[in-house]
């Protein structure tokens, strides 16, 4: 614990400000994550302990396909994409046979699932770590707010996933599919007796959620090493996250993302061996206050 390092980072403003753009660009991934794991729970009722493969799988496709096309844009959108195939592909050939099974085999399947990539992306990619480095684009000098160095990369990824997050809570309040997908998260049978297509609704939802992990995952990986079994820690994170958030809850899942992230960007400073247990500490207190989360409706 170092309270003094902390007192004398939040008096500088160069500190603040480097420290909650770290806090930032953590919260903003584990809010893509996180988001897709809540609106497939909130529709399917499904713990998707594999998500975080997705954003495993988007970082390594977004590494080949920038090596393959030199076009960073292109290889996000190419992660993005695949993952949101995958999900679909993992919604109708696993999932879809377990709905309203057991959650212990919802969860060993999923669990295989995540056992099956990592050894797959080891004989695909192999075990070693790989690096994709800052694409050309975003090798320039960085921004200087207040003090503060912000590299531009770390601007745009924020904006980024600040768009999406709007998209989201716009599409689902305003779209026919959002509405759509609203009521299934109530009642699904009975939208399914309106004559909805559950089955192409569910591998939408599905859709959705692996393609914003594995857009997470495109993103994070100028900036994170990429290793077989990287899904599993933010798996855990997004985990967190919902539950803060409240289970089902998109607006739950973005304002605990951030409050994690920046107990992430400012733990480092005062708490640099805590950080974890810090953010578990939160945790903790915000479920003894409110145990449905931040944004949850009490059963």
């Amino acid at each position: 614990m170092d309270l003094d390092a902390l007192g004398a980072c939040l008096s500088t403003s160069a500190c603040v400000v480097t420290q909650a753009t770290s806090g930032l660009i953590v919260g903003m991934l584990l809010f893509l994550v996180a988001a897709g794991l809540t609106l497939i729970f909130g529709v399917l009722k499904i713990v998707n302990f594999a998500h975080g493969t997705f954003y495993m799988l988007g970082g390594y496709i977004a590494y080949s396909a920038l090596g393959a096309t030199d076009s960073y844009a292109l290889a996000v959108v190419c992660g993005t994409l695949a993952t949101a195939l995958g999900g679909v592909v993992f919604e109708r050939a696993l999932i879809s046979r377990v709905y309203g099974s057991n959650v212990l085999m919802q969860l060993l399947i999923c669990y295989a699932v995540v056992l099956i990539f990592d050894d797959l992306v080891k004989i695909i990619w192999g075990p070693e770590f790989h690096a994709m480095g800052m694409p050309a684009a975003f090798q320039v000098p960085p921004l200087y707010i207040a003090g503060g160095v912000v590299p531009p990369f770390y601007a745009v990824l924020v904006g980024i996933a600040a768009l999406i997050a709007v998209v989201l809570g716009l599409g689902l309040s305003m779209t026919r599919l959002g509405k759509t997908v609203r009521a299934a998260a109530v009642n699904a049978q009975m939208v399914s007796a309106l004559g909805v297509n559950t089955s192409l609704l569910f591998a939408i939802v599905f859709a959705i959620g692996g393609g914003l992990a594995g857009l997470a995952g495109a993103l994070a990986a100028p900036v994170r090493s990429l290793s077989p079994g990287m899904g599993f820690s933010i798996l855990i994170e997004s985990f967190i996250v919902t539950v803060i958030g409240g289970m089902g809850s998109i607006a739950g899942a973005l304002v605990a993302a951030l409050m994690i992230g920046m107990v992430r960007g400012f733990g480092t400073i005062g708490f640099p061996r805590f950080t974890d247990g810090l953010i578990y500490i939160v945790m903790i207190a915000i479920l003894l206050l409110r145990p449905q989360g931040l944004f949850g409706r009490r059963l």
